[in-house]
């Protein structure tokens, strides 16, 4: 646990319109001291003068100055900050004198819009996040956003969600609406492949079961919401088993000192490889073992998810940028043709028949897309098949074939390898996202 909580925890909002997405991180920001003074002095000088009548800490994370003007988040805004162990010291359970001395963590907290012509950005913020915070306010219930949002924390393999339900304090702190709340979210997300969910009652505006307890809600027994988010174990998450190590670069120095050094460079994405491992490279099949692992550093005894290294290998293989190395003995599918769940994120719909560039880890390559099978209502979570088109922030299933192949994993089994973008030829826009279902 004690290394679990100085890990780096990617966290992203979400949640209707006026949630108040903007103010709890804000308020995050504010209780944990992680705001400079001039950034405080910058927002209180704004505050008074737009006549807010309070501190609004939503002004942290609004940046553009429609999102200001409207009072809504249009553009995913990303802040970083750091916590100690006496920032949540509270009465959730910190039980021991030493769990107050562990390290605290480091996040990135993503705050996407909540709008629904704004899906494409949550989908973005949501994409690499370890958890996942969707907003409810306490006064209007469960809405559709709520449901889209948590529908595609659970399309996108999120392993944490947290239901944060918000502006308690306008009604009246009361355990019954957050009880109405729990029971309608739970009922629905049941549907969902959600590992993890957890319910926190809270109030962003006053910072109620925020950083610390709330005296106002003695009826909740749970964490504060900080103290949730830097003692969620996310080291399991990640997968650990299976190698899988996408090229993303062959590095040949030609110099006189390393005359003959040849390195192929990449993240891996899952996995442990040590030198002498043996590896298979895809798609040639060729099988070698790691000579040795450098980094910039010098030489390393292993590698693991998600370090940024250069590997080099026994023998000598015709390798290039979109190969793959993996495990030996659990390799994953070179496919051709795949099932794919796709958020759509243009304008311009995606029909059955379209042809666009497909970029999946390291590899580029073109596709077409065969069938499009269903799309979903992500509000009854039904699949409505006589469909021809996916528009913009719709989802659904498809039928995709490549023009070379691609090495690939089911998302649910691995984000990085199951994970693709399209993009339109054209305009070189990302018109899509997509998650892959299988191979063949």
């Amino acid at each position: 646990m004690a290394k679990s909580s100085s890990e780096l925890l990617r966290i992203a909002t979400a949640g209707s319109v006026d949630d108040g997405k903007s103010t709890l991180i804000g308020r995050l920001l504010h209780d944990t001291k992680s705001i400079l003074e001039d950034q405080m002095d910058h927002i209180t000088e704004t505050s008074e003068r737009r006549g807010d009548g309070y501190v609004n800490l939503a002004l942290l994370t609004d940046g553009l100055r429609a999102e200001r003007e409207q009072g809504i988040t249009i553009d995913v805004a990303y802040r970083y900050f750091q916590t100690g162990a006496a920032a949540t010291l509270d009465d959730a359970g910190a039980g021991t004198l030493e769990a107050a001395f562990k390290t605290g963590r480091k996040f990135i907290i993503a705050d996407t819009p909540g709008h629904e012509q704004y899906t494409r950005n949550m989908v973005t913020g949501a994409s690499t996040a370890d958890l996942s915070i969707v907003l409810v306010d306490a006064r209007r219930g469960v809405s559709e956003q709520t449901h889209r949002h948590a529908y595609i924390s659970s399309l996108l393999r999120t392993p944490h969600l947290v239901v944060a339900v918000n502006k308690m304090d306008l009604v009246e702190y009361s355990e019954v609406v957050f009880n109405r709340i729990v029971a309608e979210m739970t009922d629905w997300a049941a549907r969902l492949e959600i590992a993890d969910i957890v319910f926190i009652p809270i109030s962003a505006l006053q910072g109620d079961n925020v950083v610390e307890r709330s005296v106002n809600m003695p009826w909740y027994q749970g964490p504060s919401l900080l103290y949730h988010l830097e003692h969620v174990v996310i080291a399991t998450d990640r997968e650990m088993d299976n190698v899988r190590f996408p090229v993303q670069w062959v590095i040949r120095p030609m110099t006189d000192d390393h005359h003959d050094y040849r390195g192929y460079a990449g993240q891996m994405a899952a996995g442990i490889l040590r030198p002498g491992s043996e590896v298979v490279v895809l798609p040639s099949g060729r099988k070698t073992k790691v000579k040795t692992i450098d980094s910039y550093d010098g030489e390393l005894d292993v590698a693991f998810p998600s370090m940024s290294v250069t590997l080099r290998l026994e023998d000598e293989i015709d390798i290039s940028r979109g190969d793959m190395i993996v495990d030996a003995d659990e390799a994953p599918t070179v496919a051709r043709e795949f099932e794919a769940m796709i958020c759509w994120m243009s304008e311009e719909p995606m029909r059955t028949g379209g042809r666009y560039a497909v970029k999946h880890t390291t590899r580029s390559t073109k596709t077409i897309v065969d069938k499009l099978e269903y799309r979903v209502d992500v509000n009854t979570l039904e699949r409505d098949h006589d469909v021809d088109e996916l528009r913009l922030n719709e989802i659904g299933r498809v039928h995709l074939r490549t023009s070379t192949p691609l090495v690939v994993d089911p998302y649910s089994r691995n984000r990085a390898t199951g994970s693709f973008i399209l993009i339109d030829e054209s305009t070189n826009d990302t018109v899509g996202a997509g998650m892959i279902r299988s191979g063949r």
